[in-house]
């Protein structure tokens, strides 16, 4: 059996609390609203914590919720990287690429520094 040493699943028969841990940063969820605040409480009697209350951003993922339930986007995320490599106004095709092109490492242009290139392929 695997397992995440980032998640941490507390189940019961009638609820589940679920804590997800990324570097210094905590998401608590669940469906048992008086258990999540207790272990809040616990943690933050051996930590120091901020409560920011109802998820908004997590690693560059925008949470909005609703009635209806969550949605989940990456549109901040985007934008950034659009404005990065200087393609903000920009418009959308359908393939971004002719399927036909055979890619050669011996033609075309070196670029001058591959930093930016770096940067573009780690995100």
């Amino acid at each position: 059996m695997s397992s995440d040493h980032s998640i941490f699943v507390r189940y019961s028969s009638a609820s589940t609390i679920i804590l997800a841990v990324y570097v210094d940063d905590i998401v608590v969820t669940g469906d048992d609203h008086e258990g999540i605040i207790q272990l809040k409480a616990y943690l933050s009697f051996y930590f120091h914590m901020k409560d920011l209350s109802l998820l908004r951003y997590f690693l560059g993922i925008e949470v909005a919720q609703s009635p209806k339930g969550l949605s989940w986007s990456q549109r901040k995320y985007l934008i950034n990287l659009l404005k990065e490599i200087g393609a903000l106004g920009s418009k959308s095709i359908d393939i971004p690429i002719d399927p036909n092109i055979h890619l050669d490492q011996n033609l075309g242009e070196l670029l001058a520094s591959s930093g930016q290139s770096r940067r573009l392929i780690d995100k």
